[in-house]
């Protein structure tokens, strides 16, 4: 079941909900306010999350000092 963003018009809250294709939830009941109980609930539109770029990996950026894998100081390139 996807997950959507509701704003409930009686107390103003917002919350996530668990919503079947169909537009019910916990077995045919419909969506209710977890706050206040209210069903005057306006259905947000949430922004999804931007995709990783092609071929990107979830490490460490790169790493800062010298412009090489062993820092600044390290002798590998001599008056640097």
């Amino acid at each position: 079941m996807p997950l959507y963003e509701y704003l409930c018009r009686d107390c103003e809250r917002q919350s996530e909900l668990l919503v079947s294709s169909d537009g019910t939830v916990d077995g045919g009941q419909q969506p209710a306010c977890p706050e206040c109980g209210g069903q005057k609930l306006m259905k947000l539109l949430s922004v999804p999350a931007a995709p990783a770029a092609s071929g990107a990996e979830g490490g460490p950026g790169p790493q800062s000092g010298g412009g090489h894998g062993c820092g600044s100081g390290c002798g590998c390139f001599p008056g640097s």
